[in-house]
């Protein structure tokens, strides 16, 4: 589970999206962002999660909300999910895991009795001057919207 609480100062980040292009957390200065860590694309959880995103997103737009998505996967892997399922938002290629780490998002899971490390669901909405404002760590992955904007 993330070290990370409300409050704190978001960490910063500068990392490869789909596109091979960078984004860093001082792009989104002066706005709101909605940094969501999720494990493998075209996974169901995954999938749920992000066409819920992709379904709400003009609503999250509209509370002021921009979204941004890390996960393992390459930017290739993410140029295929993007366009599959039509998604507004770009995706951070983590492949080192800088980012997930250093958001407390990677560790020992358990699945079906086995254990393996890989990604904490979580998000973090973060105000317009960095500071997570919550933490979101039972994602519900159909309903993920509801949860950001309650």
């Amino acid at each position: 589970m993330t070290h990370l609480n409300a409050g704190d100062q978001a960490p910063d980040f500068k990392a490869v999206i789909e596109d091979g292009s960078t984004v860093q957390l001082s792009d989104y200065a002066g706005k709101k962002l909605v940094l969501f860590f999720y494990p493998k694309d075209n996974t169901p959880g995954c999938t749920a999660e992000v066409c819920d995103l992709r379904d709400n997103h003009s609503a999250l737009l509209a509370q002021g909300y921009h979204l941004l998505g890390v996960s393992p996967d390459g930017e290739k892997k993410h140029q295929n999910f993007i366009a599959k399922f039509e998604l507004p938002f770009s995706l951070i290629a983590d492949t080192d895991l800088k980012v997930i780490k250093d958001y407390g998002c990677w560790g020992l899971k358990k699945f079906m009795g086995k254990e393996f490390e890989g990604v904490y669901r979580t998000t973090f909405l973060i105000n317009e001057s960095g500071t997570i404002e919550e933490v979101i760590t039972k994602v519900k992955t159909k309903e993920h919207a509801a949860q950001i904007l309650k």
